[in-house]
């Protein structure tokens, strides 16, 4: 097997994107990715509607995630998918898809932790990134989890922290919601972050034990502010949204990084790599590297297109699982809850 080809076709539906990568051992030959817009309507989510929308992408998707590839079905080794965690009716779209094609082809099935992978994503071979060293510290942050991973080897991951409550995505979004921008307003609030100032407004930082976080409080507070502030001024919000945006990123990113030095210096290692969706905000990206130079850390930060959920960093766990043979059987079930480390 050392020496053998290896082509995963991965699946990855655990929210509102349908996605399905074709890999080459770990190099990525495509990911595709549909997203759905209905859900900009509701402000948020909407499981149901999520679940019927795979069932409608992910027969094309597939499709052109092999034509791309120039890969005919037949060549694949094995179907990679994310078992979870997610939304429950999401997974059981891109896991009764995998089951099905796994028996037609058959080829081996192979299920995959979606945080799990977006750790593994560094280990795509692309020009553009490195892979970081073992041991690593991971940052793992998106719209529903915050943790902090100790990371011994591929398969052997330690949490050191994690979010008491909400998560970090969570608390950008809640917070763009407050201040009445379109939904998804993580990435909005990074960009008028980027035309503000940092430290117009202060806003109370949670003091959270060890190296676990909290963001339900600064959710609160933010929410009090603008309700406080609004009440005085109307227009508080459109003549000050660039300030605002940049004193709620300076917050988050203060949070983060003030639990990251604390995690180097207890465990001495100073390999960081991030993922999750949110590790494609700008300003947890530029912290990172200023700390790089300024503290001697060796940073990873994923490509973009590996930040957000993409069936890519599915397909590398596979790659990895495939190599160890670690095979999931046709009774294998989505799970909504599950732990990185279970």
């Amino acid at each position: 097997m050392e020496n053998e080809t290896i082509y995963i076709l991965a699946i990855e539906s655990s929210c509102d994107d349908t996605s399905v990568a074709v890999l080459k051992n770990d190099i990525m030959l495509s990911n595709v990715v549909a997203s759905q817009k209905i859900h900009e309507e509701y402000g948020g989510v909407v499981p149901e509607l999520a679940s019927r929308a795979h069932q409608q992408n992910i027969v094309p998707v597939t499709y052109q995630a092999l034509a791309k590839a120039n890969i005919d079905k037949k060549q694949l080794s094995a179907i990679a998918f994310t078992r979870g965690p997610g939304l429950l009716g999401s997974l059981l779209v891109g896991t009764s898809f995998a089951k099905s094609l796994s028996l037609a082809l058959e080829i081996p099935l192979i299920e995959v932790n979606h945080m799990q992978a977006h750790i593994l994503a560094h280990f795509i071979k692309d020009e553009n990134m490195n892979a970081p060293e073992f041991p690593f510290l991971a940052l793992t942050i998106s719209g529903g989890h915050t943790q902090i991973v100790k990371v011994k080897d591929y398969f052997d991951m330690e949490i050191l922290g994690q979010t008491l409550d909400d998560a970090v995505g969570e608390a950008f979004d809640k917070s763009a919601k407050i201040l009445g921008l379109p939904y998804p307003g993580g990435p909005l609030i990074d960009q008028y972050a980027a035309m503000g100032n940092p430290h117009a407004f202060e806003f109370p930082k949670p003091n959270v034990k060890d190296l676990n976080f909290s963001f339900s409080g600064l959710k609160t507070s933010i929410l009090y502010f603008i309700q406080k502030e609004t009440s005085q001024n109307p227009d508080f919000i459109t003549e000050n949204l660039a300030d605002i945006c940049a004193s709620i990123q300076f917050t988050i990113v203060h949070i983060l990084m003030g639990k990251l030095k604390k995690v180097v210096k207890k465990t001495g290692i100073k390999n960081i790599a991030i993922g999750g969706g949110v590790s494609a905000n700008s300003g947890i990206r530029k912290a990172l590297k200023d700390a790089e130079k300024e503290m001697g850390w060796n940073t990873y930060v994923p490509n973009f297109e590996f930040c957000t959920d993409n069936a890519g960093m599915i397909g590398i766990v596979g790659y990895f699982k495939y190599k160890s043979g670690q095979f999931a059987k046709q009774d294998t079930s989505a799970k909504a809850r599950y732990n990185l480390t279970s």
